[in-house]
């Protein structure tokens, strides 16, 4: 059955998940803010600058209003993890009241610290909130590659539900019921991501980011305990899932960012670049500060943020890892 979906934010992810919704048959709009790449997907039906030549299906309409979102069977928010917010506030809670809401960003909110589901709750509490995430690249959803991914909701009977608006031959959502594990998963596996990219880009040897990487899933799963989450959730899409494609891929963001500043480069210069500021960045400071308000023991997330911060290199921070003191595996 043809459902009415509105997508929130026409960056690469959010075309790449309109055009997830409408491999499916539903009514689809997508809202962004530039009125040229709207009219690039409704004439053009591509994305030149995220997406390439990827064709977009000619039925997905691009608008740069909210207007008839109050209408929408289900909203996805795919705006950055900072702005999501400012962005529900431009909409407004009273237009999303007992909708589904599936937010797709990953990251916590500098200044309260706050994951994505408790600023839906702040400013619309009567939306239902779901969470997707899990290991994907716009590109490949896009292009209708297999995909496979995580949606979380209140329970995983109603995730399932609402996963069937998206699921098709080669998108396929998972459902869960643990909509915390699955957004701290989502976020800390972009500060992991900059940690791998920087053993890369430092030329410190696929040993030692394979050892960062199994060291990170365990610190990972301290972390998604501790909090409320559910331990399936870590060995599931949304777990290593994610944080294996996020700490090996050039294609995420987070580690090619990592890479630069492996190699030796400031936030600064990197963004000066050209390449864009990654999620991770914003995050790193956040996800320390959680993990020391929990009392949870997370040395990479301590070591990443010392490295975006400039206060050491990474050929400083390794050895002061490897330092610790020894202890069992887990």
């Amino acid at each position: 059955m043809s459902a009415n979906i509105f997508v929130v934010g026409a960056g690469a992810w959010g075309t790449a998940l309109a055009q997830a919704a409408r491999f499916t048959g539903n009514s689809v709009r997508l809202v962004g803010r530039d009125a040229a790449v709207a009219e690039e997907i409704n004439s053009r039906h591509r994305l030149t600058r995220y997406l390439g030549d990827i064709a977009l299906d000619p039925g997905l309409v691009a608008r740069t209003d909210h207007a008839g979102i109050a209408e929408a069977d289900a909203v996805l928010m795919v705006v950055p993890a900072q702005a999501s917010r400012a962005t529900l506030a431009a909409i407004g809670g009273e237009s999303l009241a007992g909708k589904p809401v599936i937010l797709c960003a990953k990251g916590l909110e500098v200044g309260t610290n706050e994951r994505q589901s408790r600023i839906l709750a702040e400013m619309a509490p009567e939306a239902e909130p779901f969470v997707l995430s899990g290991p994907s690249f716009a590109h490949d959803v896009a292009a209708g590659k297999p995909t496979a991914v995580t949606l979380a909701g209140p329970d995983a009977e109603r995730a399932e539900e609402i996963g069937l608006l998206l699921a098709s031959d080669s998108f396929r959502p998972y459902a869960s019921g643990d909509i915390a594990g699955v957004e701290m998963c989502g976020a800390l596996k972009n500060v992991y991501a900059l940690g791998a990219g920087a053993i890369e880009g430092a030329g410190l040897g696929l040993s030692a980011r394979s050892a960062f990487l199994a060291r990170a899933f365990a610190e990972l799963g301290r972390i998604i305990v501790a909090l409320g989450g559910s331990e399936a959730t870590l060995a599931g899409l949304a777990g290593i899932g994610d944080l294996a494609l996020s700490c090996t891929s050039d294609a995420s963001r987070n580690y090619r960012f990592g890479v630069a500043l492996g190699a030796g480069r400031s936030v600064e210069e990197i963004r000066a670049s050209g390449m864009g500021l990654a999620e991770g960045v914003f995050t790193a400071p956040v996800a320390g500060a959680v993990a020391r308000s929990a009392t949870i023991d997370a040395p990479l997330i301590a070591a990443v943020d010392m490295l975006i911060s400039g206060r050491a290199r990474i050929e400083a921070i390794v050895p002061m890892l490897m330092r610790r003191p020894l202890k069992r595996e887990g």
